[in-house]
């Protein structure tokens, strides 16, 4: 009794060693349960069992690659992907061939639309890393496949990842790649071998790729259709050469600031025996007339062609690509910024260019009126006509050019334009066929000119006036007088002398016709233009006030206006409007898509987030 009344629960019985020692204490444990519960740290054992638990990380690569491509599902090839850095290499290294799929319905679907590539994936910056490239390349095979891959700006980009996605999506059909200065010709080589589909590369600012990586994609890639190449000072006629015999579908072809490239390339893949070029664009490259030559000759299936800053091109070029007489589908011309059209070559490409409906002329110096208006009676399906920029270019030819067939004529910059004397124009016919006029920035471009205009062109619909400073409401007020189809378009912008008048005559005139009006810049519109579109303009869904002397009650009159679906609202830059204006911009957002209230500096905060937070479907810039 004693010893059970002094136990106190040490690891001994009693304090006595004469009754027994530890070692036989402990000895005896083993037959007997013992009196307490041994006070031993879990954690203990749990060390213990952690050691000794299998790891499936002890595995060399080559038995985790096995085990990963029979994965029966993509959901779990992507689960296993996120565990680490490691299964996420050893999984984007896997080809989508080389994946053993059970035989369930589920499976068979998905395997059928792996090669279908339905998916978009854009990286620009620093998101663009070689691991998300094999993170898009395991998640993407089981969701349709990867069709369109777009990689911008980066500097983190390597052959890594792009082996990732060649290996994991072979569907791929478009690769954008846009200022990657460490992907090379690796990289597309890689793309080449597994991407067969592929039918649109673009290429812009890639120093490291050759041609030898073009010409990887050349000799893999029948199906390109559409090639791009800008900035690339290693590319160059080897690989132009290798596109031409490799790749029969190529429809579409861009080649821009490449140092490399010359005549030899340029012309072997315009003249590829079963060529299919349709639109060809050539900007700022070393090729000579001889180029210009081949086009003319062989272009037979262009039908868009685009010359930008050929300086080593002469007039002999641009005169012998007209007059071989091969561009015979070409609809779309556009010459920017070359010195070798002249009257005479652009006299020679109208009569060669019999379907031609469009054409761009711009900063080509050497072009007069009597070029022009040869060129316009040559190219008897001309329709629409740009000039920019010509400064040869005066009112004689502006006005013998609406002699023509044409439905839409737009001018631009040409300094070369002025007032003429009235009895100059009485031998002029109407213009019946005209439909679209733009005249921007000529600042030569008078009274005069714009009556003559609005004498010669009664049909016109779409009317851009911009930049003209000259122009008065008298003298714009013929022109809306003369139109008898409706104006439908309407750009009035920075025509900074222009007044309510011709606004409330625009509304009263054209009002049941009039879509779209931009009055920006116009510091003498008020609030009387916004009355008058309120209360005559039904159908107008586009209005740009911005920079005019509007206020908050020419507001209120327009949200009570007539108009039934007004969809973009511009009142950027107006001082005078506040935060009175609220509530009109509400009941107008019941309709609105986009509204700018830019630098209305009146309009607080807390009115800008109400406006916000109410017009939940409207884009508002502020």
């Amino acid at each position: 009794m004693p010893v059970l009344v002094n136990y106190r629960g040490d690891d001994d019985y009693h304090t006595g060693r004469s009754f027994c020692s530890k070692d036989s204490t402990r000895l005896l444990s083993f037959y007997e349960p013992p009196c307490k519960r041994q006070r031993i740290n879990e954690s203990y054992f749990l060390f213990f069992e952690e050691e000794k638990k299998p790891s499936i990380d002890v595995l060399p690569d080559e038995c985790l690659y096995e085990i990963f491509r029979r994965l029966s599902c993509g959901q779990a090839r992507s689960a296993s992907a996120c565990v680490s850095n490691r299964w996420l290499t050893i999984l984007s290294n896997i080809k989508n061939s080389e994946i053993e799929n059970g035989s369930s319905s589920d499976d068979i679907e998905m395997i059928s639309q792996e090669n279908d590539g339905f998916l978009t994936r854009c990286l620009e910056g620093k998101k663009a890393t070689d691991n998300r490239l094999a993170a898009i390349a395991v998640g993407t095979s089981a969701r349709g496949g990867l069709g369109k891959l777009s990689v911008r700006g980066s500097n983190k980009v390597t052959k890594s990842g792009f082996t990732a996605i060649a290996r994991g999506c072979p569907s791929l059909k478009v690769l954008s790649l846009w200022n990657v200065p460490l992907v090379g010709d690796e990289a597309l080589i890689e793309i080449a071998r597994e991407c067969h589909s592929l039918e649109k590369l673009d290429l812009s600012h890639c120093p490291s790729i050759s041609n030898k990586g073009l010409t990887a994609i050349a000799e893999n890639c029948p199906n390109l259709s559409s090639l791009t190449i800008e900035f690339c000072k290693s590319i160059g006629n080897e690989s132009l050469q290798a596109i031409a015999r490799g790749c029969p579908n190529l429809q579409s072809i861009t080649i821009k600031d490449c140092p490399s490239v010359g005549d030899q390339g340029v012309a072997t893949l315009l003249s590829a025996p079963f060529s299919v070029l349709k639109k060809v664009k050539l900007q700022s490259l070393n090729i000579t007339d001889f180029s210009l030559a081949v086009i003319g000759h062989y272009g037979k299936s262009i039908t868009n062609l685009t010359l930008m800053g050929l300086q080593t091109a002469t007039q002999k070029g641009f005169w012998a690509m007209g007059n071989a007489k091969g561009l015979q589908s070409l609809a779309s011309l556009s010459i920017v910024a070359c010195y070798g059209v002249t009257d005479l070559s652009l006299e020679a490409i109208g009569n060669g260019c019999c379907l031609l409906k469009q054409m761009l002329i711009k900063r080509c110096c050497f072009v007069s009126d009597k070029g022009l208006l040869s060129f316009i009676e040559a190219a008897e399906s001309l329709e629409c006509l740009q000039l920019e920029e010509c400064n040869r270019i005066s009112q004689h030819g502006i006005l013998g050019a609406l002699k023509s067939k044409l439905k839409s004529l737009m001018i631009v910059k040409c300094m070369g334009i002025k007032d003429l004397g009235q009895e100059t124009h009485a031998d002029l016919t109407h213009c019946g066929s005209l439909r679209s006029l733009t005249i921007k920035d000529c600042t030569g471009f008078g009274n005069m000119s714009l009556s003559v205009v609005g004498t010669l062109c009664p049909r016109i619909q779409n009317l851009e006036l911009s930049g003209l400073c000259q122009i008065t409401d008298s003298d714009l007020f013929p022109l809306l007088e003369n139109c008898n189809v409706g104006l439908v378009k309407v750009n009035l912008s920075n025509c900074v002398n222009l007044t309510d008048k011709i606004v409330v005559d625009l509304a009263r005139i054209h009002g049941g016709t009039l879509k779209s009006l931009n009055l920006e810049g116009g510091r003498n519109i008020t609030d009387e233009s916004l009355v008058a579109i309120a209360e005559t303009c039904v159908f107008l869904n586009d209005l740009d006030v911005s920079k005019c002397s509007i206020t908050d009650n020419g507001l209120s009159r327009l949200s009570e206006g007539i108009q039934i679906g007004l969809q973009v609202l511009s009142v950027s830059g107006c001082c005078k409007i506040s935060n009175k204006s609220t509530p009109f911009l509400m009941k107008l957002g019941q309709t609105l898509v986009g509204l700018n209230i830019q630098r209305c500096n009146l309009i607080s905060t807390s009115a800008v987030d109400s406006l916000v937070e109410s017009l939940w479907r409207c884009d508002v810039l502020y």
